[in-house]
């Protein structure tokens, strides 16, 4: 069964139909759904001794049961996120949502099965210093929620995506490499593919 559920609501003769946005006891017209102003980039990694800053954007997401939750109840189709490195690099991020259901409330960010958000790629440059970074086996931490997400994520409308966390990330450098742990924070639009 969808979790999506059709009213029709009469008001002085008038119909209109109301559509169910997932984590949401309350029914919210089409115009409800949608990243509300969210900006296209501004999910940021970034670290001030040392300076480093890394903007992603461009997110795109689709319900492509990458990582499905076997507990899931029927109709809950995992949601893949994929963006780009916004500002002065070429990198990339990826994220899995077993549960894009519960991602209104918030889910916990980090690696595996465990993970209501799982962090499955992010890796990015800085074309000033040479350096890029990749990610480490450490497991990111913090909180992924959404805002104006509707029919599970797979509203045509898209989300917004909110971010507050950590993330350790492998820097490699002319003078070598080793583990720096950035802040990851924003909230930034997704669309559906």
């Amino acid at each position: 069964m969808s979790r999506s559920r059709f009213l029709s609501i009469i008001s002085g003769g008038a119909v209109a139909a109301v559509v169910a946005c997932s984590g949401s006891s309350s029914h919210k017209p089409d115009a409800a759904c949608g990243p509300g102003g969210a900006p296209v980039d501004g999910l940021v990694a970034s670290s001030t001794s040392p300076a480093v800053t890394l903007t992603y954007g461009n997110l795109q997401g689709g319900a492509n049961n990458d990582c499905p939750d076997p507990s899931a109840p029927a109709g809950i189709v995992s949601y893949t996120i994929m963006g780009s490195q916004t500002d002065n690099g070429g990198g990339l991020i990826t994220m899995c949502i077993p549960r894009p259901d519960l991602l209104p409330n918030g889910l916990q960010l980090g690696f595996g099965s465990d993970a209501g958000v799982q962090l499955i790629d992010f890796d990015g440059s800085v074309q000033a210093t040479g350096c890029t970074y990749s990610l480490s086996v450490v497991a990111p931490t913090g909180t992924v929620s959404s805002g104006g997400e509707c029919n599970n994520g797979s509203n045509a409308a898209g989300f917004s995506l909110s971010v507050s966390g950590s993330v350790t990330l492998t820097q490699t450098c002319a003078g070598g490499s080793g583990a720096i742990v950035l802040q990851l924070g924003g909230t930034v639009a997704v669309a559906n593919q």
